[in-house]
């Protein structure tokens, strides 16, 4: 296991980065203030994490959660499997669709977070992780209410009018928001706390649930509703000693999750409170999910490129509801996106370190009956994420609390395995004397950061290139920024806002000239082939030719071409 000071470090690490990357948002320099933000701060938490996990705790990390890092490994094989059969431009498989950037980068910096938590072993290591994401709370708390009291400072564009926290969407906050009135609720019963503390924790979570209403997301109600239920059920399971009361208290749980289910469903007494439009066309890009599963089983349509897909393997239902030119770039069930991205394979990876977590949870509960914080906030925090992934999108701020408190969870079911968890789990004595590298903990993990940082840097820098050129007004540094290259890489959404652009100011020869560069990166991106066929210099073969591949792509659509160019 780590020494005291490498743990030290990457637990402080792990509280401190996991916080950056939830909260951490840009706007002026980039056109996306979210996604490719929150990447870049992925790359560099997740690099010095695994950088620190490796270099000081290597071979006991193996010794220990050889199934954890098996499978770990095996759901690197599916991504990595699912970019070498797609062909999808590599850009947007390894970095991601633009506003979503859940490529094959992104996935390797989760699991590499996953597996830098398998190697936790003390009990103020397990507490900083749960501290973390009560201080990301804490920070969007603060932020919301700002924007309800006084208006948002951020300069991003909002179409919602509620809410958007630091993650860019009501929906995204208002499960956040529900995942840590959880947190925030078990630590308020949890024994023998300062009253203090007590105090401003309720005040603090009254706010909060003004801010979910705030949001108008259903999901942030459920998911609070839910995790409080089971804090609830940890309370009442330690103060009885007979199983009947937290046994009552389950049932009427159950009865009225039952209940609301129903309601979101549309039948029984809760569906005018919970049902909203949104549940059906869920059930929509859910079908084209599993569409997409069944006719690539074994490889996916590749990572991020469920969009360039939804058109094509969508149920004719979704003609009539969502409509015909409302589309998806997402399953909106992270499930069903492994699903999507890299069929069976993926899909079945996923699930067993999902089933892998479950089970160090099950153990836990089924040897401690008190009410332990540590647990009890690491438990409901990732339960909560499952919950709220079944309805919606592998948000880069969301995803890490999935990755990073599965690992914690099974560092912490090996941990308390006997005799329970001190401040220790061994002496100090042994724990430094194990020092593998001759460098510090801070500089290994400031190298490991340096090259996370790199890896994850390209889609931020040429964001960066993109929003300056469009900035300046410059036709010669908006043709600079459309230029590919390792920091500057290029997206069909890019190549198709170019072409509208330029065709917009009258640049004709531009606009032909970037359409047909952006019909060749992608074929299989509808938006491209719609600007070829309508802007001014496209020839009667170009017209020809992009009318059967908007046909080839969107096949069930019978009026393509009743939809005005926008």
């Amino acid at each position: 296991m780590l020494n005291l000071v490498a743990e030290k470090a990457l637990a402080r690490l792990l509280m401190v980065g996991s916080t950056f990357i939830t909260i951490f948002v840009v706007w002026g320099a980039v056109t996306d203030p979210v996604n490719v933000t929150k990447l870049l701060a992925l790359g560099g938490v997740a690099g010095a994490a695994i950088t620190l996990a490796l270099s000081f705790g290597a071979r006991d990390l193996w010794a220990s959660h050889k199934s954890a890092v098996i499978l770990a490994f095996v759901f690197s094989l599916t991504v990595i499997n699912s970019v070498a059969q797609s062909g999808a431009p590599m850009s947007q498989l390894i970095y991601g669709a633009y506003g979503r950037n859940s490529g094959l980068i992104t996935y390797l910096l989760l699991i590499l977070l996953f597996i830098s938590a398998l190697a936790l072993s003390q009990k103020a290591s397990f507490l900083k992780v749960s501290y973390g994401l009560l201080a990301a709370g804490a920070v969007n708390v603060a932020y919301s209410l700002w924007v309800i009291t006084f208006g948002d400072f951020v300069g991003w564009t909002n179409p919602y009018g509620n809410i958007l926290g630091t993650f860019g969407n009501p929906n995204f906050i208002g499960a956040f928001l529900g995942m840590f009135a959880s947190v925030l609720f078990a630590f308020i019963v949890k024994p023998n706390l300062n009253w203090r503390f007590r105090a401003g924790s309720i005040v603090l979570l009254l706010i909060t649930f003004v801010e979910i209403e705030s949001s108008t997301a259903i999901q942030g109600i459920v998911v609070a509703a839910g995790g409080m239920a089971l804090v609830g059920f940890f309370f009442l399971r330690s103060k009885f000693s007979s199983p009947l009361i937290p046994s009552i208290y389950s049932l009427f749980v159950l009865i009225g999750g039952v209940v609301a289910t129903l309601g979101a469903l549309q039948k029984g007494p809760l569906t005018s409170l919970i049902y909203k439009n949104s549940v059906s066309l869920r059930g929509e890009y859910w079908q084209a999910g599993w569409n997409m599963g069944e006719k690539f089983p074994f490889s996916g349509v590749g990572m991020d490129t469920y969009g360039d897909w939804y058109r094509r393997l969508r149920d004719d239902q979704a003609l009539i509801n969502p409509g015909p030119n409302t589309i998806s770039n997402a399953a909106h069930n992270v499930v069903l996106d492994q699903l999507a991205y890299g069929g069976w394979p993926m899909l079945i990876a996923y699930i067993a370190i999902i089933i892998l977590v479950t089970i160090a949870i099950v153990k836990v509960v089924l040897r401690n009956k008190a009410f332990d914080f540590t647990f009890v906030g690491l438990a409901v925090a990732w339960i909560c994420y499952q919950v709220q992934s079944i309805i919606s999108i592998n948000q880069i701020g969301l995803a890490i609390w999935g990755w990073l408190l599965g690992g914690t969870l099974i560092a912490y079911e090996r941990a308390t395995r006997s005799n329970g968890l001190s401040a220790s789990s061994s002496s100090p004595k042994n724990r430094k004397s194990r020092q593998s590298v001759g460098l510090s903990p801070f500089m290994v993990g400031a190298l490991g950061a340096v090259v996370g940082l790199l890896v994850a840097v390209p889609p931020y820098s040429s964001d960066t290139k993109w929003k300056a050129a469009l900035s300046s007004g410059s036709v010669e540094e908006i043709e600079k920024a459309l230029t590919p290259g390792y920091l500057n890489p290029q997206g069909s959404f890019r190549y198709a806002n170019a072409t509208q652009l330029f065709e917009t100011n009258q640049l004709y020869d531009l606009a032909y000239k970037y359409a047909k560069i952006g019909v060749e990166f992608n074929p299989e991106f509808f938006d491209a082939w719609k600007m070829l066929y309508y802007i001014q210099k496209s020839t009667p073969e170009d017209r020809e030719l992009a009318k059967k591949n908007l046909l080839r792509i969107d096949p069930i659509n019978k009026n393509i071409f009743d939809v005005p160019q926008g």
